[in-house]
C-alpha cells in the first residue's frame, strides 16, 4: 500500500496521497484537496507547492547538486557545448553525432529574421531597455510565423517553431546591442558554431572578420550552460503558466522573459556590477564595505553572495569561477572595479563570516564580471541570462504541452468586504 498522509478538519480525516520523485523528494498530492474537504491551501509565492512533475532538472539547495536530465552540472560544464545541452534538455537525451550535426543544421538554417523587424529597432526610443525591447521582439515572432498559432500543431510544425525560437534568439540579442551603439547590424553566417556566430554578430563589423578568441567563446558557452535551467524558478513558472492556455511558444517565452526582467530574479547579476562600481565611486576601501554589509544595523547588503535556493555553495560558481580566472588572465584587463571584485572574493571565500553563513560568491557574482570584462553594457546582462535560459524554457514548455497539463489556476483567501449595497454617487 502506498504511503499516506492524513488530514484532520474537525471530526473528518482525510487521507492524501504522498508521492515520490526519483531523487527521493516527497510531496503531499492535494490535487483533489478542494473537492475532498471544500478547503484550499495558503501558501504565498508558492515556496511550499509543487505545480508539477518534471523530468527536465534537478537540484538540491542543501548539498549544492544540480542535474540536467540526471547529468551533473559540472560534466556538462566540462564536456559539453551550449547547444549539446540545449538539445538535452529539449528533447531529453544526449545528441548522438548525427543528431547533432543535423540540429546545428536546422539551427544555422532559420537565423535570420524578417527584415520588417528592423522596423520595431527602427520604433523603439533610444533610451528603451534591452529587457522590454526582447519581450516585444520575440513575441512579435508569433505574427511573423502565425502558424505558430494552430491549436493542434503537429509534432514537426512544434519542432520547427522550436527550432526557429532558439536560432533567432542570438540574432536579435546581437541586433539589440547594435542598436544601442547606432552601429550597423551584422548579418548571422552558417559557417560559425552557435556561440561563435553570436559573438561575432555582437562584436563584429561589417568591414572586417573578426577572430573569437577560443577562451571568450569557451567562457560564453559555459556561461550559457549554467543559466540553461533552473528549475521551476519565477520565469519557468510563468512560461509554463502562460503555455497552459494555449499560448503559443513565442508568447509564453515573451512572458519568461518580461519575468527574468525583474531585479529580484534575472537582474541580479547587474546589481553585482552596479554595487562594486558605487564601492569605486566611494574610494574603492573595500573593507569599509565589507564592514557595512557584517553591520546588522546597516542596510547595505553584499549583491552577488549567497542564493536563496542554495544553503551550500552554489555549484555553478565553481564551475564559473574558473572561467571568470581565464577571461581576467587572457583579456589583461586593468579594471578597479574587477580589482574590487576580486577582493571582496577573496575576503568572502576566507572571512569566518561569510563561511559560517554560507555567503559565498554566487553564479551571479562571476557572470557579471564575465560580462563586464567582455565589454557589456549592464543593463545587456539580463538579456544574456535570457538567451542562456531560452533551452530551458522550451524544454519546459514543451513538457507541459506533452504532459497535457490542465491551465493554471491558482486560489485565493479572498479578505475583502462582505456584501454591501450600491450607493448612488450624490449620497456617497
Amino acid at each position: 500500500m502506498s504511503e499516506t498522509a492524513q488530514l484532520k478538519i474537525g471530526d473528518k480525516t482525510y487521507d492524501l496521497p504522498v508521492i515520490e520523485g526519483s531523487e527521493g523528494e516527497k510531496a503531499i498530492d492535494i490535487s483533489k484537496l478542494r473537492d475532498q474537504t471544500g478547503y484550499v491551501t495558503l501558501d504565498i509565492g508558492y515556496k511550499n507547492t509543487g505545480a508539477t512533475q518534471s523530468a527536465i532538472t534537478f537540484l538540491d539547495g542543501e548539498l549544492g547538486i544540480l542535474k540536467y536530465r540526471g547529468y551533473p552540472i559540472e560534466q556538462l560544464a566540462a564536456k559539453s557545448s551550449f547547444i549539446e545541452v540545449a538539445y538535452l534538455l529539449i528533447y531529453g537525451e544526449l545528441p548522438t553525432e548525427e543528431q547533432l550535426k543535423a540540429f546545428n543544421f536546422d539551427l544555422s538554417h532559420h537565423t535570420l529574421v524578417h527584415e520588417d523587424m528592423k522596423k520595431f529597432f527602427d520604433g523603439f526610443p533610444s533610451k528603451s531597455h534591452p529587457m522590454g525591447q526582447l519581450s516585444s521582439l520575440v513575441c512579435s515572432l508569433s505574427a511573423f510565423y502565425p502558424e505558430s498559432l494552430k491549436q493542434n500543431q503537429t509534432p514537426e510544425e512544434l519542432n520547427l517553431s522550436i527550432i526557429k525560437v532558439l536560432a533567432k534568439m542570438p540574432t536579435i540579442v546581437s541586433w539589440i546591442y547594435k542598436k544601442s551603439l547606432g552601429h550597423p547590424y551584422i548579418y548571422p553566417q552558417n559557417k560559425y558554431d552557435y556561440v561563435t556566430n553570436f559573438l561575432n554578430m555582437t562584436f563584429g563589423q561589417r568591414t572586417e572578420v573578426v577572430d573569437i578568441d577560443p577562451v571568450i567563446v569557451s567562457a560564453m558557452n559555459t556561461l550559457l550552460i549554467l543559466h540553461a535551467d533552473h528549475e521551476q524558478n519565477c520565469s519557468t513558472s510563468t512560461v509554463r503558466i502562460v503555455g497552459s492556455s494555449a499560448s503559443n511558444i513565442y508568447a509564453s517565452v515573451s512572458a519568461g522573459i518580461s519575468a527574468l526582467w525583474g531585479p529580484l530574479h534575472g537582474g541580479a547579476n547587474q546589481e553585482v556590477i552596479e554595487m562594486l562600481q558605487k564601492i569605486q565611486e566611494d574610494g574603492g576601501d573595500t573593507d569599509k564595505w565589507i564592514a557595512k554589509a557584517k553591520d546588522k544595523n546597516d542596510p547595505f547588503r553584499l549583491m552577488g553572495f549567497g542564493h536563496r535556493v542554495y544553503k551550500n555553495f552554489d555549484p555553478r560558481a565553481k564551475i564559473i569561477k574558473k572561467a571568470c580566472d581565464d577571461i581576467l588572465e587572457k583579456l589583461g584587463i586593468d579594471d578597479e572595479v574587477l580589482e574590487i571584485a576580486k577582493k571582496l572574493e577573496e575576503v568572502a571565500l576566507k572571512d569566518p563570516y561569510f563561511i559560517e553563513r554560507k555567503l559565498y560568491p554566487n553564479v551571479d557574482f562571476y557572470s557579471g564580471i564575465i560580462y563586464r570584462a567582455l565589454g557589456f553594457p549592464t543593463d545587456m546582462f539580463t538579456v544574456l541570462f535570457a538567451l542562456g535560459r531560452l533551452p530551458g524554457w522550451i524544454a519546459q514548455w514543451k513538457e507541459m504541452k506533452e504532459h497535457k497539463e490542465p491551465i493554471g489556476r491558482p486560489r485565493q483567501i479572498y479578505t475583502g468586504a462582505t456584501n454591501r449595497d450600491y450607493v448612488d454617487i450624490k449620497n456617497r
